[in-house]
C-alpha cells in the first residue's frame, strides 16, 4: 500500500517541486494551497502525514495544526515555515507538529525526513497489540499472553484487512470484494456478520462488548486499534 501525504503549501513553486521529488520516491502526495481544501483531503483520503506551510491565504497554519491533532492523535505533522527562529519552532511544537523545516530547505533532506518515518512506522507496524492479544502482521502469528492463537486463513485476511485500513470504515461490499470473488462466486447475505463474530472472539477479551472490531450502524465496520 502507497504511503499517503497532504502537502499544504501555498507558494506554486514550492508545492510543484516537493510534489514531484516526493512522487518520485514513490510516496502518494495529494497537494492544496488552503486550509479548507487541506481539511476536505484529511477527511476524504486520511493520509498518514501532513506537510503544512504556516502562512497561509485562509488562515493560521498554526491552528489548523492545532486542529488536526486534536482530531487525529495518529497523523505525523512536519511544518514548513520561512521563519527560521527558536519562538517559530516552539509555537510549531506547541502546536502539535513532530518536526520542522525552514526556508529554503533541500528537498533531498525533505525525502529523508519522510522516508525515516515510514520506514519507523513500518518497524512499529509489524506489531499489533488488541487488550492481551499481540499480533505479528510479519510473521502471520498471534498471541494472548503466552498462548498462541491461531486463525484461519479467512480470518487472517479479514484482519490484515482491517489492519492495513485501521481507524477506516469498511463496508461489506468492501469487505466481500477485497476477500472474494463476488463477481462470479454467491456468497450468503450473513457471511461478512458471521466472519466478524468469529474474528471478535479471538481478538476480543469480550466479544459480546467488542472494544477494538465495531459496529458503525449500517455503514459498516472499524478497528479502532487504540494507537
Amino acid at each position: 500500500m502507497m504511503n499517503k501525504l497532504l502537502l499544504l503549501e501555498d507558494e506554486e513553486s514550492v508545492s510543484r517541486g516537493i510534489c514531484f521529488t516526493l512522487e518520485k520516491a514513490g510516496f502518494q502526495v495529494y497537494s492544496c494551497r488552503t486550509i479548507s481544501e487541506a481539511a476536505c483531503i484529511l477527511e476524504a483520503c486520511q493520509p498518514q502525514m501532513l506537510i503544512c506551510d504556516l502562512t497561509l491565504p485562509d488562515g493560521s497554519g498554526l491552528d489548523f495544526i492545532r486542529n488536526v491533532r486534536e482530531a487525529q492523535n495518529n497523523i505525523y505533522i512536519l511544518c514548513l515555515t520561512a521563519l527560521d527562529n527558536e519562538t517559530d519552532f516552539v509555537m510549531g511544537y506547541s502546536a502539535g507538529a513532530d518536526d520542522y523545516m525552514a526556508k529554503p530547505f533541500s528537498l533531498s533532506v525533505l525525502t529523508l525526513k519522510v522516508q525515516a518515518y515510514f520506514g519507523r512506522s513500518h518497524k512499529e507496524d509489524s506489531v499489533r497489540t488488541f487488550g492481551k492479544l499481540r499480533v505479528h502482521k510479519n510473521e502471520m502469528r498471534a498471541w494472548r499472553g503466552d498462548d498462541e492463537v491461531f486463525f484461519t486463513k479467512t480470518e487472517w485476511r479479514l484482519l490484515l484487512l482491517f489492519l492495513q485500513n485501521s481507524n477506516q470504515i469498511l463496508s461489506k461490499n468492501q469487505i466481500l470484494e477485497a476477500l472474494f470473488d463476488t463477481a462470479g462466486d454467491y456468497v450468503e447475505e450473513n457471511t461478512v456478520a458471521v466472519m466478524i463474530r468469529r474474528l471478535r472472539e479471538k481478538i476480543e477479551e469480550n466479544p459480546a462488548a467488542p472494544q477494538y472490531l465495531k459496529n458503525v450502524r449500517g455503514i459498516g465496520y472499524i478497528l479502532r486499534d487504540g494507537r
